[in-house]
C-alpha cells in the first residue's frame, strides 16, 4: 500500500519509456519488406506478420538467431495460430532496439523469399 500511495514519478517515466519504445518497434517493423504490424496493447512484445516475407515463422526465427544475432520467437510456439507470426521484446534500450530493426532489415533483404 505504501508504494502506492507514494510518489510515482518513477513508474510514470517507465510507462514512458516503454511506450516510446513500443512506438519505435511498430514503426520499424511496418517499414521491414514483407513485415505488417500492430501496435501492442500490454507487456512488452510485439507479434508482427511475417507472412509477406516468404519465411515459415520458425524457420525465420531460427535464422534470425543464427545469422542476424536477434532472439525471436517463432509464431506457432504460442499455438496453432501462431503461424506467420514472430514475437520479439522491446524490453531493452532504444539504440538496441534500433540496432535489431536493422540486422532483421538487412537480414530480410538479403534473404528474399517472396
Amino acid at each position: 500500500i505504501a508504494a502506492l500511495e507514494g510518489p510515482q514519478d518513477a513508474v510514470r517515466a517507465m510507462v514512458a519509456a516503454f511506450d516510446a519504445r513500443r512506438r519505435i518497434v511498430t514503426e520499424g517493423l511496418r517499414r521491414l519488406p514483407g513485415v505488417s504490424a500492430r501496435t501492442p496493447k500490454g507487456a512488452f512484445y510485439a507479434f508482427p506478420d511475417i507472412s509477406g516475407t516468404g519465411w515459415a515463422a520458425k524457420p525465420l526465427a531460427t535464422a534470425l538467431l543464427e545469422e542476424a544475432g536477434i532472439a525471436t520467437i517463432g509464431g506457432p510456439d504460442f499455438g496453432v495460430y501462431g503461424e506467420g507470426f514472430i514475437r520479439l521484446s522491446y524490453a531493452n534500450s532504444t539504440e538496441n532496439i534500433e540496432r535489431a530493426l536493422q540486422r532483421i532489415g538487412d537480414f530480410l533483404a538479403d534473404r528474399a523469399r517472396t
